[in-house]
């Protein structure tokens, strides 16, 4: 069976956390993402949900947008975040 070599990028830390995770189940990067695409051809989708985040919706934008025009017109009334320690 001929290999082919797949490069991926990663934040560090993500790479230091999922090789640790790897190590901790018995295996090393390489096999879980050959566990991982195996998964995925065998169901023909991603073994877990992504969907949008609801941020990002077109509603939710336009109410964004309406809030900025109306504080640069000075007509809103902007308030400072405080946070409270626990």
């Amino acid at each position: 069976m001929n290999q082919s070599t797949i490069s991926v990028r990663l934040n560090s830390e993500d790479k230091k956390q999922f090789e640790e995770f790897c190590e901790q189940t018995g295996m090393n990067i390489s096999v879980a993402i050959n566990m991982f695409v195996k998964n995925v051809i065998r169901e023909q989708k991603l073994p877990f949900e992504v969907k949008a985040d609801p941020f990002y919706s077109e509603e939710n934008m336009a109410a964004l947008k309406k809030s900025i025009k109306q504080l640069d017109s000075g007509k809103g009334k902007m308030h400072d975040l405080i946070e409270v320690d626990e």
